[in-house]
């Protein structure tokens, strides 16, 4: 079974951008999050994973908070997008790497809960001096 074309733009909404879905899903949580983090993985951290998996390192490095509000993401046509390009530390040294993905979960360290994880294309190779940086027109599309 899937989800209806609706729902899925309404569930999209209700996780980027707080907004509640009428007599089925609100945010009044006692402290509902304010922001997504949005983090990059050297490899698929998978649907096992949680963002420290396979988290890129590098000095400087660290996870990038986008409000949770249409003020940080577009939803349309069951599509989702960072309204600003997501604009991660520059490197100041260490490992880097390739970030290959990157997810979008709960919190700005540790194990936490990945929501959404996808390739990047282009990859990013993280070198001195180099700031990642995902653009607006990344996408995460529910179907």
């Amino acid at each position: 079974m899937s989800k209806g074309d609706t729902f899925e733009n309404d569930l999209l909404k209700l996780i980027f951008q707080a907004t509640a879905i009428a007599n089925l899903a609100d945010n009044a949580a006692g402290s509902p999050l304010t922001s997504l983090y949005v983090a990059l993985h050297t490899a698929d951290p998978g649907e096992a994973g949680t963002q420290s998996t396979s988290e890129i390192s590098y000095t400087g490095y660290a996870r990038v908070a986008v409000l949770r509000s249409a003020g940080g993401w577009t939803v349309t046509g069951n599509s989702v997008s960072p309204l600003a390009d997501v604009s991660f530390p520059i490197s100041a040294g260490g490992t880097g790497g390739t970030a290959t993905h990157a997810s979008v979960g709960v919190a700005s360290s540790g194990a936490s809960k990945i929501l959404y994880s996808g390739a990047l294309s282009p990859n990013i190779v993280v070198t001195t001096g180099v700031t990642p940086i995902i653009t607006t027109g990344s996408a995460i599309t529910e179907d």
